[in-house]
């Protein structure tokens, strides 16, 4: 398989990866309505710059980082459990005033790209799917740097075109919605967070 054709692969399975609507994929859709495309931006590179952290343990084969990271399994699903919970009980019982405020106050995406990349990296597992990928998508006998390198970039910009995506389907429905469809859709999202969260702290005990 040549470099181009292992990099679209590659791309096609971060595409996949990140489609399914998960917690980090309610937040972004939450974030995109509250605080505009930017902000879902954000969170969407920050998730596939963690998700290239842990790809890039995998192809250089840190070892003693992997375990690490693994042994410690448990504690980082639930601070990522907790963390959820929290925005999650934040986000339903936001009042429209103190959203307000919070966005005045944010600034930029920093924040945003900063708890998705720190959510992100509480998911060691993440480093088991890169060893299976690339032992699937490498050919036999030809591992090297420069396709583990491919293979990640791959998976990032793969990962980065489905955020893409989503963000400008959100933000085009963004202005069509009342305040009070939004508010619903709030409290909806809040819900939902909740109960990722209460479901990684379930995978902690």
């Amino acid at each position: 398989m040549s470099l181009p054709t292992l990099f679209l692969t590659a791309a096609g399975v971060g595409l996949a990866v990140a489609a399914p609507v998960g917690p980090m994929g309610m937040l972004c859709i939450r974030r995109t309505l509250t605080e505009g495309p930017r902000a879902g931006l954000a969170i969407g590179f920050g998730i596939a710059c963690g998700d290239a952290v842990y790809g890039l343990v995998a192809a250089l084969g840190l070892v003693s980082v992997s375990q690490f990271m693994l042994a410690y399994d448990k504690p980082l699903h639930l601070v990522a459990g907790l963390f959820l919970v929290y925005l999650g009980l934040r986000t339903f019982f936001q009042k429209p005033a103190e959203q307000a405020a919070t966005l005045r106050g944010n600034g930029t995406g920093m924040r945003s790209f900063a708890s998705a990349f720190l959510l992100t990296l509480t998911n060691p597992q993440t480093i088991i799917m890169f060893a299976a990928l690339f032992a699937t998508l490498a050919p036999r006998g030809a591992f090297s740097t420069s396709i583990a390198m491919t293979t990640v970039l791959g998976v990032f910009f793969g990962s980065i075109a489905w955020w893409c995506v989503l963000v400008t389907m959100v933000s085009g429905a963004r202005h069509a919605l009342g305040l009070r469809v939004r508010q619903w859709i709030d409290r909806a999202a809040g819900f939902a967070l909740a109960a990722f969260g209460v479901a990684e702290i379930r995978r902690a005990m």
